[in-house]
Parts: C-alpha cells; sequence; structure tokens
C-alpha cells in the first residue's frame, strides 16, 4: 500500500502501511471539553494547513528579511479569502522551538536560518491580527514532542531545554524526540504551548499526528528508564505509552479551558484508529499504521472523553481506494463523533492532486470535490482542511478551484 505522503512533507517518520497488532488502553483522567463557554463551532469550518517546517509553505525559505516573511504570510491569508476558507492552521512550533518572542524554547530556525536568532518580528502576533482582520480564524499548530530531525544536540541553540537537559531526549530514526514517558517533560511541553495561548487570542490549539514517532523496522524508542520508572501498574509497555498519550491530551485539555476559554482544542491524526480485523471497533480499512497501536494515540477514546473540540483525520486516500477508502474512513469517524459535541473536520489531501500522479484518481481534479460531496452526505461532518497551503496557491490541476465553485459559493464566517 502506497504511503500517503504528508510525513515526508514534514520531514517527519515515514507513515508505512505494514499490520499491528492489539491492546486496550488505560484510561486518563481529564474534564470533557463540552460545554465550553464561549466556546461554538463553525458552521462549515473550511481551513488549510500552513506548515513552517523545512519551510514546506511558509516563509518559502529562512533568512528573509521581517518584510518578506509578513508579505509572504498575509498573501496566503488573502488567498484563503479568495478560496472562501474561513480558516487557518498555522505551524507555530514545527520543532521544539517557536514563532513568538520570549517563549520558553529558541526562535526557529526556518525563520532566519539559525536557531535562537530573533527575526525582529512577532510572526505568531502578527499572525493572529492579519487573521483576525480578514475574518479568518487563526488555530496554531504545535508539535508536542519532536526537537529535531537530526539526531545531534550540540546542533540545537545553546539554551535549548533539550540541549540543557538530554536526559528528557531520545533519538530515534535519525530524528531527535522529547520523551513521552516523563511527567517532566509532559508538564513542560504543555507549558510552552500554553505560553502562547495565554499571549494571543487564537481560536484553537491544533495538534498533528506525532505523539510516539511512527514505526521504523529494526529500531526501538529507548524508553526503558522512564518505563522502568513509572510503567508498573500497566499490563505492557504499549499500554504505559497509550496512558502518557492519553494523559497529554487529557490535561492539556483542561488546562486550554482555564487559560483561554473560548479557545477550542482540535487533533488532525492519521484517520486509522484500527483496522477492524484487529478489533470490531475499528474502521473496514487495511491500512498497516493504526494509531491505538502504532503511535499509541488512542484517537477514538479521546472523542469519546470530549477531551477535544474537534478532530482531523487525515483522509488522504482516494475513493475506492482498495485497502484505506475514503469511502469507509469518513463514514466510520462519522459514526465515532456522533452524539459526542465533538466536531469532525475532513483532512483533505490537496498536495495528492497532481496531473502527473501515478494514480489515476488523483488525475482528476473532480476527485477531491468529489470528496466534499460524499462528506456532506454525514451531518457529522462539519468541514475540511487542506493540506496545504502552497497548493491552495498554486492548484496545479485545478482541483482547489473545483472545490470552491462547487462547494462555496458563498463566504461563510468562522464563528
Amino acid at each position: 500500500m502506497e504511503c500517503i505522503g504528508r510525513r515526508e512533507l514534514l520531514a517527519g517518520a515515514a507513515g508505512l502501511l505494514a499490520a499491528a497488532g492489539s491492546a486496550n488502553p488505560a484510561g486518563a483522567v481529564g474534564a470533557a471539553r463540552r460545554p465550553g463557554p464561549g466556546r461554538k463551532a463553525a458552521a462549515e469550518f473550511r481551513g488549510m494547513w500552513i506548515a513552517s517546517v523545512e519551510n514546506v509553505d511558509w516563509p518559502s525559505e529562512a533568512g528573509l528579511t521581517a518584510e518578506a516573511q509578513n508579505e509572504e504570510l498575509t498573501d496566503l491569508f488573502d488567498t484563503a479569502v479568495a478560496r472562501r476558507l474561513n480558516a487557518v492552521v498555522l505551524q507555530v512550533r514545527p520543532t521544539a522551538d517557536s514563532m513568538w518572542p520570549a517563549a520558553r524554547e529558541p526562535w526557529s530556525q526556518w525563520l532566519t536560518g539559525e536557531q535562537g536568532e530573533d527575526p525582529g518580528w512577532d510572526p505568531l502576533g502578527t499572525a493572529v491580527a492579519e487573521a483576525h482582520a480578514r475574518g479568518l480564524e487563526l488555530h496554531a499548530w504545535f508539535n508536542p514532542y519532536r526537537v529535531a530531525n537530526h539526531t545531534e544536540p550540540e546542533r540545537l541553540a545553546v539554551t535549548h531545554p533539550a540541549r540543557l537537559r538530554p536526559e528528557w531526549t531520545v533519538a530515534y530514526n535519525g530524528k531527535l524526540y522529547y520523551n513521552p514517558g516523563l511527567p517532566e517533560v509532559r508538564t513542560f511541553v504543555q507549558e510552552v504551548m500554553l505560553d502562547a495561548v495565554a499571549r494571543y487570542p487564537v481560536d484553537g490549539v491544533h495538534w498533528d499526528d506525532y505523539f510516539y514517532p511512527y514505526p521504523a523496522e529494526g529500531e526501538d524508542f529507548d524508553d526503558d528508564d522512564a518505563y522502568a520508572r513509572y510503567g508498573g501498574a500497566f499490563a505492557s509497555r504499549a499500554d504505559w505509552r497509550r496512558h502518557n498519550t492519553d494523559t497529554l491530551v487529557s490535561e492539556m485539555s483542561a488546562r486550554l479551558r482555564v487559560i483561554r476559554p473560548a479557545a477550542r482544542f482540535g487533533i488532525s491524526p492519521f484517520a486509522i484508529w484500527r483496522n477492524s480485523d484487529r478489533d470490531p471497533l475499528g474502521s473496514p480499512t487495511q491500512a498497516g499504521v493504526e494509531t491505538y497501536d502504532d503511535l499509541y494515540a488512542d484517537t477514538r477514546k479521546w472523542v469519546k472523553q470530549g477531551w477535544i473540540d474537534y478532530i482531523v483525520p487525515q483522509a488522504y486516500w482516494q475513493l475506492g481506494h482498495p485497502t484505506a477508502d475514503y469511502a469507509k474512513i469518513v463514514p466510520w469517524w462519522a459514526k465515532t463523533v456522533a452524539g459526542t459535541g465533538v466536531a469532525l473536520y475532513v483532512g483533505e489531501a490537496l498536495y495528492r492532486c497532481d496531473r502527473n500522479s501515478a494514480t489515476a484518481a488523483w488525475r482528476d481534479p473532480a476527485e477531491l470535490s468529489n470528496h466534499v460531496a460524499f462528506a456532506r452526505g454525514y451531518p457529522e461532518v462539519r468541514g475540511h482542511v487542506y493540506f496545504s497551503a502552497k497548493q491552495v496557491v498554486a492548484d496545479p490541476n485545478g482541483a482547489m478551484a473545483r472545490v470552491v465553485a462547487d462547494h462555496y459559493p458563498t463566504t461563510v464566517p468562522p464563528r
């Protein structure tokens, strides 16, 4: 089965599609986020992701002037408006770094080319103001645990917490991660993110699918010491790891409610929780990566517990895909969120819409429009988010223009 590709674009582990086993998670304690004062879902969420890691979408390259970075960002916002979208999801902490001043981690290298170097402006503060001025929601996209796309701590800024506390990190598959099994790490990464939330009136806190890293053949994620210290109450290491991820989600949910009640909490996971041949509650798919077993992310539980306000499964396959059919994934998620109050937005693979694609469906400019038409048959689906911004701008085979023409005849305000 083919890789979906987004993680390669974001310089993360590949989403290799190979079978995985089963287990049952230990529950984490956390307050459900509904109903929250001042928070309401958009009538229809029309969003786009703006990835900053490796300069995927913005800035177009490191080292641009502050004025040029600002202009590029507002141009992306203007494109969102022109495409009749109503939300942008901006990556502001791609690799344990920051895109706002006076944060607990150094300035992002993707701004200046040198981690820790002041870019001369406040990207997140400016982004919130400029998005709101255009009637767009601004959801701040954070990556909780990824530290670097390399394993060399000496390349980090000298004040980087991961360099000062190397015992907090684990090297895996050529990358460096904070260890999710350490309670002090979970507290720290929450405080980093909540610093931005406290400073700026963001409309949402957004995480993607990086919790424990995607599995790499022949490699072990070395959390032996943490498991020995904290895993004794669990039947297996897998149960303990899922508990760690559950705890991060539930604690962040509760803390976000206190600090900025109007902000919504959303997560965009890999779309397969479990395959039905592994678990009767799973989706009728045969994907090789299952978030429950491989990323230790019990995404279904987070919905059922109400720890999040919205979920954006990355349904990056075409209608009729032989092992991960969009037409089977969306109904499964619609059933999962039904009655929970959690909004379902579908993550769409605009980046796959390529007139030169090896897959016939993605060469068809109508494929993505057909996704939206199909999803609208399920009232639980409240919108879509498109990956990523540079494809929203370039629209190489006209798929985005087709979506707009077919489904977005007028602007819909986000609030």
